[in-house]
């Protein structure tokens, strides 16, 4: 007992010794180049006005030609370097659609459901009562109106008709948010994984505001949870050639008809952890805009599994023994979506973070893998790089599992866990309510950086990293959807 109360001991004065020693090192890191340039500034302080104007006048004496040719030179590049560059790519505001009360779905009223339907076994019933009890959801998510009628109403009308409520709910609170006129806006995008009607979706967005005949428009499907931040990153490659415009980005999916009515476990799973949602965002490259937009684009970084078939494989639409077509989630999910965050951050993460980290990084691998030293791989800390985490909520132990993996607090997850908690899945929009809740609560300041991450079937992992270009203020955040209930969160999940 003492032996092992001296070894905590130790253990823990060894934990304390190489904080400090991380510390110490981001802080010389970060300064050196005021180390640098305290020497300098020293020396050149001892020189005096005379020194200054003896050593321009022999300058100008003996390389007038050189001193000429570096300032051309230096307009020819400073000239290629503006026109080159990236156009900026900036968040005016976005909206996340809130249903009505009428379409909440507690778990006695899913269970009560589930049980009418007669589809299911009581086998099935059980291992879904089960899903529903450990999601992390609360007992107000909303469903579409079609699962709540007796016998459900399962058709293609209402799917559509549900993909009009969220999106066309979300869209005109934006334009009347951004006062952005709809002949003005030039690219469209809009991603749903699992509905895609003809017209497509997109076209119906066209065909409600009357959008401008040569609009660049584009409906996303069968992409997952994910195609939210692809979206945003099509938007962004199109903002890019596409001078002073705007791009209108809709996420949304469709519970209607894809309710599961089979009695494959892994097929079941999907019908308890979908819940309805939408959202709505608007960019601008234009350089006006900039002042009264919320964030601009920073990074956005895609990253593609599907070459491997265990990744490929893992959610995968099909149908069950009985010709009934469902999603299968594959146990493997997890551990997919650990290794597609492996690779996406890798590529991230000399983009993001400081030279001290990078640098302890790459001594913890040239270590392992050089020296062959049988210490574990040093794991960046992401929390020095962003102020703001937004994880997809894609169910309780993606949560858990990207917590551990990047080290987060409860703070860094409390707006991805509360969106589950309130909203539940919603997939590709949810990373949006997770940022409304960070405005909700009044996190974000001026300069700050959010990072959003998501997954998706493929297997894909996404990540696009925003910076605050103002304090928000909650006296004008009325249509966000937290706003009327922010002061009960964050509450304890059981």
């Amino acid at each position: 007992m003492r032996y092992q109360e001296k070894q905590d001991l130790r253990n823990e004065s060894n934990s304390f010794k190489l904080k400090y020693v991380k510390l110490a090192c981001h802080y010389l890191v970060s300064k050196a180049m005021y180390l640098f340039l305290l020497p300098l500034t020293i020396a050149l302080a001892h020189l005096s006005v005379e020194d200054f104007v003896h050593f321009f006048n022999h300058l100008v004496l003996n390389y007038l030609e050189l001193v000429i040719l570096c300032i051309m030179l230096t307009i020819i590049l400073v000239t290629g370097y503006f026109m080159s560059r990236p156009r900026q790519v900036f968040l005016l505001n976005f909206v996340c659609y809130k249903p009505d009360p009428t379409q909440m779905c507690s778990t006695e009223t899913f269970m009560k459901q589930f049980e009418l339907s007669g589809s299911f076994s009581e086998e099935s019933l059980a291992f879904q009562k089960k899903i529903l009890e450990r999601s992390g959801f609360g007992e107000k998510t909303y469903v579409s109106k079609s699962l709540l009628e007796v016998p459900m109403n399962l058709s293609f009308e209402e799917a559509r008709k549900e993909a009009e409520m969220v999106m066309f709910g979300a869209i005109d609170e934006l334009l009347a948010k951004t006062g952005v006129k709809c002949k003005d806006i030039g690219i469209l995008v809009v991603n749903s994984s699992m509905f895609n009607p003809t017209p497509s979706l997109s076209a119906m967005v066209v065909n409600r505001y009357r959008l401008r005949g040569n609009i660049l428009s584009y409906s996303l499907g069968g992409m997952g949870c994910s195609a939210g931040l692809i979206s945003i990153d099509l938007a962004k490659q199109l903002l890019q050639v596409q001078p002073n415009s705007y791009a209108l980005v809709v996420s949304m999916e469709s519970m209607t008809l894809n309710w599961y009515r089979g009695n494959n476990r892994s097929m079941l799973i999907t019908n308890c952890l979908f819940r309805m949602g939408a959202a709505a965002i608007l960019l601008s490259n234009r350089s006006s805009d900039r002042h009264r937009s919320k964030y601009q684009l920073i990074h956005s970084i895609r990253t593609h599994k599907g070459a491997d078939d265990n990744s490929f494989n893992c959610v995968y639409q099909k149908e069950d023994s009985t010709k009934t077509v469902g999603v299968s989630l594959s146990k493997d999910l997890v551990s997919v979506a650990g290794e597609a965050l492996k690779t996406n951050i890798t590529t991230l993460g000399p983009l993001v973070l400081p030279m001290s980290e990078q640098l302890l990084f790459l001594a913890s691998l040239i270590g392992r893998k050089i020296f062959k030293m049988k210490i574990k791989q040093y794991v960046p800390d992401f929390k020095l790089a962003f102020e703001h985490f937004c994880i997809h909520a894609g169910g309780r132990a993606v949560l858990d599992e990207l917590e551990r993996n990047l080290q987060l607090t409860k703070w860094n997850m409390e707006p991805s866990r509360m969106t589950l908690y309130r909203f539940g899945n919603t997939s590709s929009s949810s990373l949006w309510y997770e940022l409304a809740y960070c405005e909700a609560k009044g996190r974000i300041k001026k300069g700050d950086r959010a990072w959003q991450i998501a997954f998706g079937s493929g297997f894909k992992c996404n990540s696009v990293v925003w910076r605050a270009l103002r304090t928000i203020d909650l006296a004008k955040e009325k249509n966000n959807p937290w706003m009327d209930e922010i002061d009960d969160f964050p509450v304890h999940v059981h």
